[in-house]
């Protein structure tokens, strides 16, 4: 590992360069290791936010899951598991910032305060994607891998051409790695020194797929390493470790410094989709292993060693999410107004002649069966 010397001459590690193992500042059980930080250790007030954030969000991604199963949405990747990473993503950025999320970020988006109804307008099949993303900053939830890292690296170049002090975050999985997409994004954020950070939320399969049939590198990090960006590795569900590392790199691209790249080693606890039988391709045993390294639990211990948070602060925060997400169920169990025109709006700029004459089939149909019910 590269070093250099701070102002009191001791070595320390340089910041963006891959560690051979991820950062981690608590172990499995929520105690601080004794590893050198090389990232600033996020402040206790932030820790209790992120874990009020986690608690929150765990809550909706569990409702949303329930609201597949009710058929109020027609599909759900699940993040559990990811709750740090989803989490850290949101918090590191400034309002004026910009997100680019996957399919798996709804709780990021909404820790990033998009109403969660909004979150799941397109997964319940509404057109759109149910929110404002220039208003809010983020674009919307892209579901072919990868495709949005290439808009990231785009808008993140056009605000550094601009002069603004705008970055922008691109989430992606392991398996969005694998495409070409990511390699392009990459290539074009190091040359032209886009103010990026791309983060790969690394949860050891793309649907059934392992790591191990995807790449060869030592870890996904160190594909940075390959196009002359900052990079490194972190254990995805230590949240201390997560803020601390997406804090500064948010700073360091900010900075002037050019794009990031940064692995969160993680897994996802729930099958990819409602619509996937995970017991095919992974064992409950490696699933378990990975349901004692929960994120939520580690922080919630090392903030009552702390003295930070107790029974009480606990409570009330599952009772701020369990009030959440009965307003999201509530208002998700709303029947929504169709408006049939909006197959033919914003389709073209200018409405071809076909489409012209299916609106006007559709509308005429729509009037012979308001007809048939006055009859």
């Amino acid at each position: 590992m590269t070093t250099i010397s701070d102002l009191a001459g001791e070595p320390t590690y340089r910041k963006f360069l891959p560690a051979d193992t991820p950062v981690q500042y608590l172990d499995e059980a929520g105690e601080l290791t004794d590893s050198h930080a090389r990232y600033p250790h996020p402040d206790d007030d932030r820790l209790v936010e992120m874990y009020r954030r986690m608690v929150l969000g765990r809550r909706f991604d569990a409702q949303a899951t329930a609201l597949t199963k009710q058929g109020r949405l027609a599909v759900y990747p699940s993040s559990r598991g990811q709750d740090a990473c989803q989490i850290a993503a949101a918090m590191c950025l400034r309002p004026t910032d910009w997100m680019f999320p996957t399919y798996r970020d709804s709780v990021a988006l909404a820790a990033r305060g998009v109403d969660p109804v909004q979150v799941l307008t397109l997964l319940a099949g509404d057109w759109h994607c149910g929110y404002d993303p220039a208003a809010l900053r983020t674009a919307p939830q892209c579901t072919p891998l990868a495709t949005q890292l290439l808009h990231a690296a785009g808008v993140a170049h056009g605000e550094h051409l601009r002069g603004t002090d705008t970055i922008a975050l691109a989430l992606c999985g392991d398996g969005g790695t694998s495409e070409g997409d990511f390699h392009e994004a990459l290539n074009f954020a190091a040359v032209f020194h886009a103010p990026v950070v791309f983060l790969v939320q690394n949860n050891g399969f793309a649907i059934s797929v392992p790591l191990s049939r995807q790449t060869a590198a030592p870890s996904l990090a160190h594909k940075g390493v390959g196009y002359g960006i900052g990079s490194e590795q972190v254990d995805g569900n230590d949240p201390i470790a997560m803020l601390g590392v997406m804090q500064e790199a948010a700073h360091y691209v900010r900075s002037g410094n050019g794009p990031v790249i940064v692995e969160a080693h993680t897994y996802r606890i729930d099958a990819h989709t409602n619509a996937d039988d995970a017991t095919r391709y992974r064992s409950s045993a490696e699933v378990e292993e990975w349901v004692r390294r929960d994120p939520i639990t580690r922080l919630e211990t090392h903030l009552r060693t702390r003295g930070r948070i107790d029974d009480a602060v606990v409570a009330a925060v599952a009772d701020e999410a369990e009030a959440a997400a009965a307003d999201l169920r509530a208002r998700m169990n709303a029947d929504r107004p169709v408006d049939p025109a909006d197959l033919f709006r914003h389709v073209y700029a200018e409405p071809t002649p076909q489409l012209r004459e299916q609106q006007a089939q559709v509308e005429a149909e729509l009037a012979a069966a308001a007809d048939n019910r006055e009859d």
